[in-house]
């Protein structure tokens, strides 16, 4: 459904150069929630905005529901057209709202249609059929002010689908908002994703947003994608650096003759007692350093630390016990901090 090959955005002010965007590869699957997550910085905004064209790439292309919008721009008034037309089948959901304060909650969400020229009886029948969506069919008379930050995030959400888009863009839409607020707005775009058969493509720098309702993530950094699938994908990456973010565990080997394992569960196996029946097979005491568990897409995930006594070489057949039972297994070693590939000292 969005489709980006190569593409570069380079800001020039006062004579410098800051490459915002370096080669960008992504792809979006239609009806899937799709998390992009990064740190400041690391060109997740600029991504968002070359989607719809709010910002021209300076090279690559953008194509979205089978149509490159990077062909249309700037080539003419019927291509201006054409984008204009393609842009109004994407909804975007910013940060701050963008709400008029001299509108009503309900001429909020009619003036994306205003634009299109939808008469005024139309533009109330869907107004008002999105704030029920929405569940703000009772302050369709207010004004912003009136309102909480959920609810005119709510507003926002509902004015992004007055022209019926196949495509959502959220903007960092719930960073604004408390954390209960937010997991209502995330409930919301999961809702409006299964029953409108929408694509959702968001931009965070929260892996609550990404643990919550994505089902395929990608991390930024300093403009390029680093690593990027779905969900259960990463997960079952050996070393993924957005898996061990999602479920970050702690804790460090208690000797020199240790070894420490990292291990990921999910589905049937988070519910078996793997850890303790490798204990009882094998006679060997094992300590949890760190564990956290959560649900994603779903299903129950987790991940553990765990040590074992005695070198790597002399856990090779525990570990390979635990690999057996469908775990994904990292060994940390035991002089670092970070996560390595079994066998990669």
């Amino acid at each position: 459904m969005i489709t980006t090959s190569g593409l570069t955005k380079v800001y020039r002010s006062r004579g410098r150069e800051v490459t915002a965007l370096d080669g960008v590869d992504l792809h979006v699957r239609e009806g899937e929630v799709y998390g992009v997550i990064g740190q400041s910085g690391a060109g997740k905004s600029s991504l968002i905005r070359c989607v719809n064209l709010l910002e021209r790439p300076t090279s690559g292309t953008v194509t979205v529901a089978g149509q490159d919008l990077t062909a249309l721009a700037g080539r003419g008034p019927r291509a201006g057209r054409e984008l204009r037309q393609a842009r109004s089948r994407i909804g975007m959901v910013f940060q701050h709202f963008n709400l008029l304060s001299s509108r009503t909650v309900r001429d909020n969400v009619e003036l994306p249609l205003e634009i299109l020229g939808v008469s005024g009886k139309e533009r109330t029948r869907k107004a008002l059929e999105l704030l029920d969506l929405v569940g703000l069919a009772d302050k369709a008379g207010s004004y912003p002010a009136q309102l909480s930050g959920g609810q005119k995030q709510r507003v926002g959400i509902a004015r992004a689908l007055a022209g019926d888009p196949k495509v959502l863009l959220s903007d960092e839409a719930t960073s604004a908002l408390d954390p209960e607020t937010t997991r209502s707005i995330l409930q919301l775009l999961r809702d409006l994703n299964r029953q409108l058969g929408l694509t959702v493509l968001l931009i965070t720098h929260e892996m609550d947003v990404v643990k919550s309702i994505c089902d395929s993530a990608a991390l930024m950094e300093k403009g390029r994608i680093v690593e990027s699938g779905t969900v259960s994908e990463l997960l079952a990456t050996p070393g993924s650096e957005l898996a061990a973010a999602l479920f970050p565990v702690g804790g460090e080997a208690t000797g020199d003759e240790r070894t420490v394992v990292d291990v990921t569960f999910h589905g049937e196996a988070a519910t078996r007692p793997v850890i303790s029946q490798l204990s009882r097979t094998y006679n060997i005491d094992i300590s949890i350093l760190g564990a956290a568990i959560d649900t994603v897409g779903g299903l129950q995930v987790g991940r553990m630390r765990i040590e074992l006594p005695g070198r790597y070489e002399d856990n090779v057949v525990p570990i390979g016990f635990l690999r057996e039972q469908g775990l994904q297994i990292d060994v940390v070693g035991p002089a670092r901090s970070a996560l390595v590939k079994e066998g990669a000292q």
